[in-house]
């Protein structure tokens, strides 16, 4: 092996490289462009490009001194940079959750250990005003050698962190040759064990910086808000030579508020001078309103353009305030990831992830589980993020790692911290990576909070991890969920942990924890689990926030779906391929597809439910007979009159009869309540509501004037009859027709014939198996009572349940069935039940069918459970109907998916779509597309019409494929149409909730009504031209 084995040598986690830093970019004159062009900079060299690439299965087989100079390179690849190698046809794609995927041997790591040769030459010109040079390396997955020009540089680790080498002595003008050796793995990689698709390379950016001979190596900049004023304070380093540096504050107008220039501290601190000054009644950053006062440190031939945000954070009696206002977290957690480069992330990707979240409603967000890129921090600032940021630290592997008793989850606790957490042999290791995180970021003033990283369990490590950092910056808060994981050897130290933390807590364990007289505010880091069709408890969880002072809010798991493009399918889909489909080992399958948002950026509904939950304002109250209002403002900092702008709608039975702006909003401030009133009439007769919906009253840097920001929905109660007047006319409308009906039983049909229709009914099963309506059979296939879907991934714990139960097999059996028969109508009683191969019955069913002159045929289907069985997964029927039945309209809840716990994205009315149209293209196919609150439901193509109507609100679902084939195909691409438009028609589902890694489904949304009882009926109609 050519290089030393210092990628396996704890002692070491980078030589050569120079002291951390804060991120910024100089310049020889002042530029404010330099977060988003930073190339503008005539001090800064990009080195990103296509490179000479060579890899190798096994570093060992590395023997030629790549490195050196006139190395014939003629044999090697071109591969970009950043980019992951496994993107571009080397080694795969490997995706774990938990387990390592290598054997747990710490600090060694498999032998056959995949590297990859970098190579590139470029042009140096020497300025003789910035004589020395400084190679960064933003993000290289796992660790690097460097040599420039034949000269060893050195080595780093920590893949998500920057590194800075010193070449002023090995760079030359003219043409110059940098050799980059990267591992896949190394020592660090036992603390890299997040959720993620492992991939190795060169990620993000690298450039070097001219700078002058002397210059400011380091600054801090802190300040301290005292009543209406504040002191800002700089605290510099320099480098051998202290150089003069003149500091100026400028605010958004360009003029000077402050400026000053540093003194000496008092020896024997990180920093050797300070600049205090006094700034008059500033104008405070906060998420809402991100204000930002430029800071230019002028030195000799150097300037340094920066950016502050005023804002103070802090603690008092278990609530998180912010500029002396409580806040709430509205967050998400959020991964580098894109399906196409992976964990590379341009600028263009960076403001999209932030504009939507803006979109939808979020003001926070956790860097999961790593640093992010230092122009990301700059966007928060700008865009209005508060940000808890986390070092780049999970050893989650090692709670997975056999102990006695290896079944028990207590045992695996108790052992945990014993590897890593609580190893003094990995003290240096973990400090190393929690002050790369926070000396890199700690002038960013979105960053409110620091993480000492994720699931990594608690000890010695960690403590003096949080005690540093506390030290260090007392000025931001600290988090780490994983302190509750140590053993019990031991008491450990919690005193640096400013909040209580915990993953995925049922709402019981929240109110035990308000109810035990806590000393810590309580941050869920991680909660509503967004994988696939869900989260469906988000409404649940914002109650008690609000409800709850200590609760300071939560961040969302997670932002995006992980999983890797790889080109169109046959049929013209993208394929995104996730664990286990590169034929990897271990893997953790689809669990990374986990996401509010598809790998591309498409909202899921997930995330829309999302944004509503999370409203700037909720009606509280409605006084129907004065048509007052009463509006609470749930936004931090902003009067709701500054901020948006109300309209409303009146509906009844789907029809907006009346609509208008509220002409003046009122002036609520933050936390408030205030009233407006409205003036319209309630129909006395119909399904009626009050829309309101609230709209972004002035643009800001990302979002249009005008933008709905969310809205609520009143049901209003009508004076004579609440009931859906359309729905009631469709059922109780009667065919004037002298024809009468012919019954024939036979030993297992019953038929019955009318003028248009002859229908064929199963007394085996009590259910239609063939309906001929003016001559087109409606039935493709027979008629069933259904209580089974798709799996959510939701639903990937209970349906072990559902399987053990055999609902995935029910059976529907009719015992005895009789006939009533008359001139405009014929009834038809079956007594049967439902059970599977194996087990008894699990519900005794009544059904009651009648079947009319016009050829209608009305439901009532009387169910009772055996309470033995699980809750059901959905109860109602099932028809595979032609599928040119493709348009769709109904009145319900709309227009996206909705579920019992699914709905505060839909309000009422009436929806056309295609069945098309209601796909839910989930990834991994999975129930989608039901819609509740219904009434009604037409489908139909040029010549049929086929309605359902209840005079009860009922669920429905139409797709193209079957149940079956959602639960057995693994990817969307693989689905293959059944050829009937699958007309499901649900009394209820279960819920959705977030058990995909959280709690249980509340009780609540359970579908598990003793007795059901639901009636619907089915009107075939022939369209006259």
């Amino acid at each position: 092996m050519i290089i030393p084995a210092t990628y396996e040598n704890l002692q070491v986690t980078h030589e050569g490289t120079m002291s951390k830093r804060a991120y910024y970019i100089p310049a020889s004159e002042r530029r404010d462009d330099l977060v988003e062009h930073r190339e503008c900079s005539d001090r800064f060299q990009l080195l990103n490009g296509d490179w000479k690439f060579k890899y190798y299965p096994n570093v060992h087989d590395l023997t030629d001194p790549f490195y050196e100079p006139g190395f014939d390179t003629g044999d090697f690849d071109t591969i970009p940079v950043p980019s992951v190698w496994q993107n571009h046809g080397y080694d795969r794609h490997q995706y774990t959750n938990i387990r390592y995927p290598f054997p747990a041997d710490p600090p060694y790591v498999p032998y056959d250990n995949p590297c990859g040769c970098y190579v590139i030459k470029f042009r140096y010109t020497s300025d003789k005003d910035a004589p020395r040079a400084y190679l960064n390396f933003e993000g290289v997955d796992s660790c690097l050698y460097a040599w420039l020009n034949g000269q060893y540089l050195g080595y780093n680790e920590v893949s998500h962190s920057s590194t800075e080498f010193d070449i002023t002595d090995k760079v030359v003008d003219g043409e110059n040759t940098l050799a980059v050796l990267v591992l896949k793995w190394c020592d660090g990689s036992y603390l890299e064990d997040q959720d993620k698709f492992r991939t190795s390379g060169i990620f993000r950016d690298v450039y070097i910086l001219k700078r002058p001979e002397a210059h400011i190596r380091d600054y801090f900049v802190t300040n301290h808000l005292d009543g209406k004023d504040a002191t800002l304070r700089i605290r510099f380093k320099f480098t051998e030579e202290i150089v003069p540096v003149a500091v100026k504050l400028l605010n958004a107008d360009n003029q000077v508020v402050a400026e000053g220039a540093p003194s000496a501290m008092e020896a024997g601190g990180t920093f050797s001078h300070q600049a205090i000054m006094m700034v008059q009644e500033p104008t405070l950053w906060n998420p809402e309103q991100p204000y930002l006062y430029t800071l230019i440190l002028e030195s000799p031939n150097e300037i340094i353009v920066d950016r502050w945000g005023f804002r103070e954070i802090c603690i008092e009696n278990n609530k998180v305030y912010l500029n002396g206002h409580p806040i709430k977290f509205r967050g998400v957690n959020r991964h580098d990831s894109d399906p196409v480069t992976g964990p590379v992330t341009s600028l263009e990707h960076l403001k999209r992830d932030l504009k939507m979240m803006k979109e939808y409603n979020f003001n926070a967000i956790r860097t999961a589980h790593y640093p992010n890129a230092p122009m990301f921090y700059q966007l928060c600032d700008q865009y209005g993020f508060m940000v808890i940021d986390e070092a780049d630290h999970e050893s989650h592997g090692a709670s997975e790692m056999y102990c006695s008793e290896n079944e028990l989850w207590e045992n695996h606790v108790e052992h945990w911290n014993e590897p890593f957490a609580d190893n003094p042999d990995f003290l240096e290791a973990t400090l190393d990576r929690t002050k790369r995180c926070v000396i890199r970021d700690k002038n960013r003033p979105s960053v409110i909070c620091w993480s000492m990283g994720n699931e990594s369990a608690y000890g010695c490590c960690f403590e003096a991890a949080l005690a540093w950092t506390k030290h260090f910056d007392p000025s931001r808060l600290t988090h780490y969920e994983s302190a509750q994981y140590r053993s019990r050897k031991r008491k450990y130290d919690f005193s640096n942990i400013d909040l209580y933390s915990n993953m995925y807590p049922s709402i019981e364990n929240l109110q035990a924890y308000a109810d035990s007289n806590p000393d810590k505010p309580y941050l869920m880091c991680e909660y509503a689990h967004a994988m696939g069709n869900g989260p469906g408890d988000l409404e649940d969880y914002w109650q008690f926030i609000e409800k709850n002072e200590c609760m300071c809010g939560g961040f969302v798991w997670e932002w995006c779906d992980h999983a890797v493009y790889k080109g169109e399918a046959p049929n013209g889909k993208p394929m995104y391929w996730y664990g286990g489909d590169h034929g990897e080992y271990p893997h953790d399958g689809n669990f990374c597809v986990d996401g509010l948002v598809y790998p591309d950026r498409r909202p899921h509904t997930g995330v829309m439910e999302y944004k509503n939950v999370n409203r700037p304002v909720r009606v509280r109250g409605f006084d129907s007979a004065t048509g007052m209002v009463t509006l609470h403002n749930y936004m931090d900092f902003v009067a709701m009159d500054k901020y948006l702008t109300i309209s409303y709608e009146l509906n009844c039975d789907g029809e907006i009869i009346e609509s208008g702006n509220v002409d003046h909003v009122p002036a609520i401030p933050p936390h408030a309540e205030g009233t407006i009133r409205l003036n319209f009439e309630i129909p006395a007769r119909g399904r009626s509501y009050l829309k309101l919906i609230y709209q972004l009253r002035e643009a800001t840097e990302l979002l249009p004037a005008g933008f709905v920001l969310g809205f609520d929905e009143i049901a209003l109660e009508a004076t004579a009859d609440g009931r859906n007047q359309k729905a009631l006319a469709i059922w109780n409308r009667k065919e004037l027709t002298e024809d009468n009906l012919k019954v024939t039983e036979e030993d297992r049909y019953i038929t019955v014939s009318g003028k248009r229709f002859v229908y064929r009914y199963d007394k085996t099963v009590g259910l239609f198996s063939s309906m001929v309506y003016e001559g087109r059979e409606l039935l493709n296939r027979p008629m069933e009572l259904n209580i089974w879907r798709a799996p959510t991934d939701n639903d990937r714990k209970q349906k072990l349940e559902w399987m053990s139960a055999f609902y995935d097999k029910a059976i529907t059996r009719a015992y005895m069935t009789r006939t009533l028969a008359a001139d405009s109508e014929v009834r038809i009683h079956s007594d049967g039940s439902m059970a599977a191969i194996a087990v008894q019955r699990f519900m005794d069913i009544e059904v009651d069918w009648t079947v009319s002159v016009s050829g209608a045929v009305t439901a009532n289907i009387l169910a009772k459970r055996n309470m033995v069985f699980p809750e059901l997964p959905r109860f109602g029927l099932r028809l595979f109907v032609p599928n040119s039945l493709e348009q769709v309209t109904y009145y319900g809840l709309g227009p996206t998916e909705n579920y019992p716990d699914k709905r505060h994205a839909v309000s009422h009315g009436i929806f056309s779509t295609t069945v098309e149209g209601l796909y839910e293209d989930y990834i991994r196919p999975q129930e989608h597309g039901a819609h509740g609150g219904c009434n009604y439901v037409v489908l139909e193509d040029e010549t049929l019409r086929l309605t359902a109507v209840s005079l009860e609100s009922f669920s429905f679902n139409a797709s193209h494929y079957t149940q079956e084939e959602l639960t057995i195909k693994g990817h969307n691409y693989e689905l293959e149409e059944c050829g009937s438009t699958v007309l499901c028609l649900d009394y209820r589902h279960n819920g959705i909730g977030s058990a995909s890694c959280g709690p249980v489904l509340r009780r609540e949304y359970a579908l598990t009504d003793e007795i059901i009882d639901f009636e619907i009926r089915i009107i075939p109609e022939w369209k006259e031209n």
